[in-house]
């Protein structure tokens, strides 16, 4: 399906295969499984290695280390519960893909007629400069100490850099010997490229999925009100009985998708409040430019990734909404007493917001954005009034 490409392209990189359908049958491929468990258990040592570190600085007092290294470790956290739950709801996400599949318009016409190339123009733009913008966000944190070292030691010749990591992790070894050293800063590199790319395929997964759904509503309002009725009963009610069930057909992919992506999602909201909080606390201790361009790239990044889920949510209940204006902008005046009746319950059932959720915690809007900076804001006045003490 063409919405899904950008997010099959980036779950291909972590060795999933997130759903099948009759166009795309499930391959049980030795080698992709290999390199979902390669990533796996990669990503399972980084992060021990970050927590045990964790528990050593704090053990010593050392805050700044600390926070650092929860920003790192709430970064892996989003990234493989995101992953996990994917291939854990791979059943339910193939029924769900091969449901959109079914009212999929098919030819040309029906694609103009439900505007699929503007939907899908905005899905493709929006999932480009997302994905554009973490892999440079991994990257560069990845590349870090490599480009310091090539830069100021090798060429600038302003100070020894020395070996470095990009991520803060506890080595009970001597890492700095040149075997240990190359293979960790390997191993380093991919978890990073693995947490980001579970990231970067479920949010993508997410729009392309949502767009559809926001697509389908605002198509079955511009059905209903441009509908012209004959004031017949019998040819009026065949045309209220297909938008009841499509209608229907639209609320069940709604609760679908948060049945899939609910847990993910309150876990993505959870654990991004504590890393804007993180993060921004990093900034404000004094730290060398070079670092602040990276925790800035960080932070943008982070809330760039609550801001798409935010803006996707909100289209969704827009969307939902709009179709109790469509209802009751029809040219119902002329039609049946009995349609008439009918049609105040469609309308009652439109004014029922259906939301994008993070389980039966959160109903996801632009003013959960809102939320959340409110929260990270005053954990992080809480660290800096700890730090300063």
């Amino acid at each position: 399906m063409k919405f899904m490409k950008y997010a099959n392209f980036f779950y291909k990189g972590v060795g999933i295969e997130p759903y099948a359908t009759h166009s795309r049958p499930q391959a049980n491929s030795l080698w992709a499984n290999l390199i979902f468990w390669a990533n796996v258990l990669n990503l399972s040592a980084i992060t021990s290695g970050e927590i045990i570190y964790l528990g050593v600085s704090l053990a010593e007092g050392k805050l700044l280390e600390a926070v650092t290294v929860m920003s790192y470790i709430g970064f892996v956290i989003v990234g493989m519960s995101k992953m996990f739950f994917i291939w854990w709801k791979k059943p339910a996400l193939s029924e769900m893909v091969q449901d959109l599949e079914h009212i999929y318009p098919k030819g040309k016409a029906a694609e103009e007629e439900y505007r699929l190339d503007s939907y899908l123009r905005s899905s493709s733009r929006i999932s480009v400069t997302y994905a554009l913008l973490y892999s440079v966000l991994i990257w560069t944190f990845n590349l870090f100490s490599i480009m310091q070292f090539l830069v100021y030691e090798k060429w600038l010749h302003l100070r020894v850099v020395g070996l470095a990591l990009p991520y803060t992790v506890y080595y009970p070894w001597n890492w700095e010997a040149p075997w240990s050293y190359y293979l960790l800063l390997f191993c380093q590199n991919f978890a990073g490229y693995t947490s980001a790319a579970g990231q970067i395929s479920t949010d993508l997964l997410l729009c392309a999925v949502a767009t559809q759904v926001v697509m389908h509503f605002d198509h079955l309002s511009k059905v209903l009100e441009s509908h012209k009725l004959s004031g017949k009963w019998v040819e009026d009610s065949r045309f209220l009985c297909n938008t009841v069930q499509y209608h229907q057909r639209i609320l069940r992919l709604s609760e679908v998708l948060n049945e899939i992506f609910g847990i993910p999602l309150l876990l993505n909201f959870m654990v991004s409040t504590f890393v804007i909080c993180f993060v921004g606390f990093q900034m404000t201790v004094g730290v060398p430019p070079e670092i602040m361009v990276k925790l800035s790239l960080f932070l943008f990044s982070s809330l760039s990734q609550v801001y798409l889920i935010c803006h996707y949510g909100q289209l969704i209940a827009d969307s939902s909404f709009s179709l109790s204006s469509a209802a009751y902008k029809q040219n119902w005046n002329h039609a049946d007493s009995r349609y008439r009746l009918a049609l105040v319950f469609i309308i009652a059932r439109a004014q029922k917001t259906t939301h994008l959720k993070a389980t039966v915690f959160m109903n996801i809007t632009r003013a959960t954005m809102t939320d959340l900076l409110q929260i990270s804001y005053k954990f992080f006045a809480l660290l800096r009034t700890m730090y300063v003490k």
